[in-house]
């Protein structure tokens, strides 16, 4: 019960209905006796009070010691009153002295509390995700054209295709016999086929060309009507398959597949058309093939991890010195 009289010392005024809790506000001095004005005076009232009490304690005219002291609470009153919201949270602790837990929160919360509206900084916070989420798939697409463009069978065909279409020809018409030099060449052939392979690429997955519907901002904008659309899908799905019994499109078996080896729509995309046409071709969109399926593919890749020649090496070594040893053995 001797709580609440730790945390705080509590100062009935002379009317015994009002509270001033030390550490609160303007302390054991009421807020509105400091400026000398009443709880029914207005914001204008209270901001000509003020000036008018600044340009007296304030510590650059005062020659009271006490000076910057009193000038401190002046401040704090205030900016406590001049508040609506402030103001009237102060008020209400004044008129309820026993709730002091409840006026340490308030006040506590008012001054940690970020002053900028929180939708702003949700607002930038999604901008800014959405720009380096834009920007680095942009970077990982221009990577992945960069690394084809060294490729010996994608840029020996972007050069049959130039060749085919003359563009290197017209550089050297029209370079001939100027001054342009060899480099300048070598640049303007590398991004011809550059071109080229941007133009006849097809990249899936997560090195794929951005598109801006990608991008976070848009994602949240659309996504009441993604989540329409998700419903109308499985509802069709369960109508068209669990009640009629139909038959799974190509799309659907695609789907089932995918959803079978765990892979996420990007990683499925990024496989090679071949495989794909091996898994159809397997039926892995069926629960039980695709199990039998897996089992298979592991046990191929033990038979062939036992016969390379590099794994027996390692294995070898491992019997001889154990996986805990560090040697300089050649």
């Amino acid at each position: 019960m001797h709580l609440p009289i730790l945390l705080a010392i509590v100062t009935l005024n002379s009317h015994g209905s009002e509270a001033l809790i030390e550490g609160l506000y303007c302390g054991v001095e009421n807020c509105y006796d400091v400026l000398g004005v009443t709880r029914e005076s207005t914001k204008s009232e209270i901001t000509k009070a003020y000036r008018k009490l600044a340009r007296e304690l304030h510590p650059d005219v005062s020659t009271d010691k006490d000076a910057t002291a009193k000038f401190a609470v002046l401040a704090t009153a205030y900016e406590t009153l001049r508040d609506e919201e402030s103001r009237e949270e102060y008020n209400n602790m004044l008129d309820n002295p026993e709730e002091v837990y409840r006026h340490y929160y308030r006040y506590y919360k008012r001054r940690v509390s970020p002053k900028v509206d929180i939708r702003i900084v949700l607002m930038v916070t999604i901008s800014v995700i959405s720009g380096i989420q834009y920007y680095s798939s942009w970077y990982r697409y221009h990577e992945a054209i960069s690394y084809a463009t060294t490729v010996p069978k994608y840029r020996n065909r972007a050069i049959e295709i130039a060749q085919e279409r003359g563009l290197f020809e017209d550089k050297k018409v029209k370079s001939k016999g100027s001054k342009e030099s060899k480099e300048e060449l070598r640049q303007f052939r590398e991004s011809v086929i550059r071109d080229i392979v941007i133009e006849n690429m097809d990249i899936r997955g997560g090195y794929r060309k951005p598109c801006i519907y990608d991008i976070l901002w848009l994602q949240l904008f659309i996504w009441p009507y993604s989540f329409i659309l998700s419903l109308k899908w499985r509802f069709t799905w369960f109508f068209n398959h669990t009640i009629r019994g139909l038959p799974f499109s190509m799309e659907e078996k695609l789907y089932l597949i995918r959803k079978n080896m765990n892979l996420s729509k990007t990683q499925f995309e990024a496989l090679e058309k071949h495989q794909i046409e091996e898994f159809l071709e397997e039926e892995l969109w069926i629960r039980e093939k695709y199990v039998k399926y897996k089992k298979d593919k592991e046990e191929e890749q033990r038979q062939a991890l036992a016969t390379n020649n590099k794994m027996k090496k390692y294995r070898r070594w491992l019997k001889q010195h154990g996986n805990d040893r560090m040697t300089f053995e050649d």
